[in-house]
């Protein structure tokens, strides 16, 4: 498995999590509204749905979480184990990166 493909996946727990996120201010955004002159039904009910939707976003986020801690471990075993199998390589590979880096640096001043 190359690092690469170890990052296939995140794009979709990303979205979910920016849309439970987006869902929490929107909820917050009413609830001042809401509050703002009148109390009751309306507050209540929207003090629900923001924590309704708090919960949804913070399993969202642990979820996201575990996933690219898992995500990490399978890119650093892979390249672990490409730098063992091919340890030339790897050196040449870094040197060019190296390279690449260093004249973009000397560009930049």
């Amino acid at each position: 498995m190359s690092p690469r493909s170890a990052n296939a996946g995140n794009g979709s727990i990303n979205d979910k999590l920016m849309n439970d996120i987006r869902a929490v201010v929107t909820d917050a955004e009413e609830l001042l509204k809401a509050t703002a002159g009148q109390a009751g039904e309306k507050v209540s009910a929207a003090r629900e749905r923001i924590q309704s939707n708090l919960a949804v976003a913070k399993d969202r986020l642990a979820d996201a979480e575990h996933a690219m801690a898992e995500k990490t471990k399978q890119a650093a075993r892979a390249t672990d184990d490409f730098v063992h199998e091919n340890p030339w390589r790897a050196v040449g590979i870094a040197a060019g990166v190296s390279l690449v880096v260093g004249m973009l640096i000397s560009r930049g001043r």
